[in-house]
Parts: C-alpha cells; sequence; structure tokens
C-alpha cells in the first residue's frame, strides 16, 4: 500500500483563493484593503525568508503589506513601542513578531507577543486567542494547526470519533492543534519527551501529527497500517536538503494519507496567515 499524497500546495491554493475573494469583498464593502506589518528583529536567515513569502503572498493576494526591519540591538522597549504603534494604526490589521527574536530578547518574548492587540494576534499567540480557543470560542488561531485541520476536512479525512495522536505539546503546533481536533469530536492524546512507549500510543492513531523537530523521528513501526499522517516538521539536515519528522519513504508504504516535507504542511501556514488577517480585517470592521 502506498499513501495516498496530501499536497500542501493543493490545498494552500484553494485557501489562498477564498482569503483574495474575501479581500475583495472588503474593500468592494468598505473601501479598505486588509493590512498586515511583519516586524523582524535581526538578520536571521531563515525569518528573511519567510518574511518574504509572507510579503509576496500579500501582493498576489491583494492584502496590504509592511515589513518592519529593526536592527539584533533592538531593545525591548523599543520593540514594544513599535508594535503600540502598529496597534493604532488603523491601515493594520494584523500584526506579526517574526520568530525567532535575537537572544538578547529571548526572555522577553511573551511579553513582547502579548502587547500586540489580541484583535490584530493573526499569529494567535496572545493569551486572549488561546483562552478563546480552549473555551471553543471564536478565537485567532496559529496558522500552522488551523491550515492543517483545514486541509483534513478539505481531503475527507474522517474526525469525528477518531483517535488523533500529536507527538510535540508545543504552544505553536501541539496544545492548539489539540485543541481544534478535540471541537472536532476526536479523541485525542498528545505525546512529548516524558510519554513512556510513545510507538505503542503512535500505533493506536487513526490521525498522527508529528511536531516534535526531530528528522525522520516518526518510523514506520510507530504507525497503524492506514493511518493519516501529518508532518509538521521542517529539518535542515544539509544545504539543499530538508527533510520532516516522519521518515516519509518508509511509513508511506503503511499510511493511508501522508504530508511530504518539503511540499506539505508548510505550504498551508503561509496561506492560513492571510486568511487570519482577512479574518481580523472583518472582525475590526464589524466592531
Amino acid at each position: 500500500m502506498t499513501a495516498r499524497l496530501l499536497s500542501g500546495k493543493e490545498f494552500a491554493a484553494k485557501f489562498k483563493e477564498d482569503a483574495a475573494k474575501r479581500a475583495r469583498a472588503i474593500e468592494a464593502a468598505h473601501g479598505v484593503t486588509p493590512g498586515l506589518a511583519v516586524i523582524i528583529v535581526g538578520e536571521d536567515p531563515a525569518s528573511q525568508v519567510y518574511v518574504r513569502n509572507k510579503d509576496r503572498a500579500c501582493a498576489e493576494l491583494g492584502i496590504y503589506s509592511e515589513v518592519l526591519r529593526m536592527p539584533a540591538t533592538t531593545t525591548k522597549a523599543e520593540l514594544i513601542a513599535k508594535i503600540d504603534e502598529l496597534n493604532y494604526d488603523k491601515r493594520i490589521h494584523g500584526i506579526l513578531v517574526q520568530l525567532p527574536l535575537p537572544e538578547a530578547l529571548h526572555r522577553e518574548e511573551q511579553e513582547i507577543l502579548d502587547r500586540i492587540d489580541p484583535a490584530k494576534d493573526v499569529d494567535g499567540f496572545h493569551p486572549v486567542n488561546v483562552g478563546r480557543l480552549s473555551l471553543g470560542q471564536s478565537a485567532l488561531v496559529p496558522c500552522t494547526p488551523s491550515g492543517c485541520l483545514k486541509m483534513l476536512e478539505l481531503a475527507g479525512i474522517p474526525l469525528d470519533g477518531q483517535r488523533a495522536v500529536i507527538v510535540g505539546r508545543s504552544n505553536i503546533v501541539g496544545k492548539p492543534m489539540a485543541q481544534l481536533l478535540l471541537a472536532k469530536n476526536a479523541t485525542v492524546t498528545v505525546c512529548h519527551s516524558h510519554t513512556k512507549d510513545l510507538a505503542a500510543v503512535t500505533r493506536e492513531a487513526d490521525i498522527l501529527v508529528a511536531a516534535v523537530g526531530k528528522p525522520k523521528f516518526i518510523t514506520a513501526d510507530m504507525v497503524k497500517p492506514g493511518a493519516t499522517v501529518i508532518d509538521v516538521g521542517i529539518n535542515r539536515i544539509a544545504p539543499k536538503k530538508l527533510v520532516g519528522d516522519v521518515d516519509f519513504d518508509a511509513v508511506q508504504e503503511v499510511a493511508g494519507a501522508i504530508t511530504p516535507v518539503p511540499g506539505g504542511v508548510g505550504l498551508l501556514t503561509v496561506a492560513m496567515l492571510m486568511e487570519n488577517v482577512v479574518t481580523a480585517a472583518e472582525l475590526q470592521l464589524k466592531s
């Protein structure tokens, strides 16, 4: 058995098309273009690539975009002042601080993110949005898990009553992914570095989400035959070689459906960011 390939390119195109239509509707009804501001501090090469991709997606979909570049020597006070400025800028409906921040700001990272107006928190990291998600209320949801869920739904993968296992408990992917799957009536287990007999747990999963940040960590013997495997990991093992958290070649012979790396979940993240910007603009204009 060779698994069905869940192509991120295919699903991302659908999500971007929907976001573009909604952006045009906002402009037609209100004369307003949804706007995103991205703050990047320092010169991290991977961050530079991510920011260029976000800026390009905005241009493609008719979303106003500002990229604010600040030096690695930026202080917490200077960064917070810039966020405060954007919180009051009517042209900007979404604010994103590109992570990681320089080492000198690591300890203040959550305080900095908390400064973003929850209504403009298009990364979905503010405690207000985290709390709303956990309560099953309307919220701006972190882009990667949101994209994973919508891909599963669009692909026709059953969720109701299914056993879902998430490997990784980060605030960015693991925890919000668990909340989203719970809301769809899946039975959810979150695994982490202290989980005993991890393979025995993952083999019970109808839906297995790998978000642990370790190359090829999920092997074929850890996967239930016919399971859907979502690989969130992006690991660089050579200058031009990316692999996921799943041993793709081996697991695709066991799984029923699988996302590739590259070309899988990573493409959904930017698409869902665009959707969050449009959603934020709609909510702000309504209020």
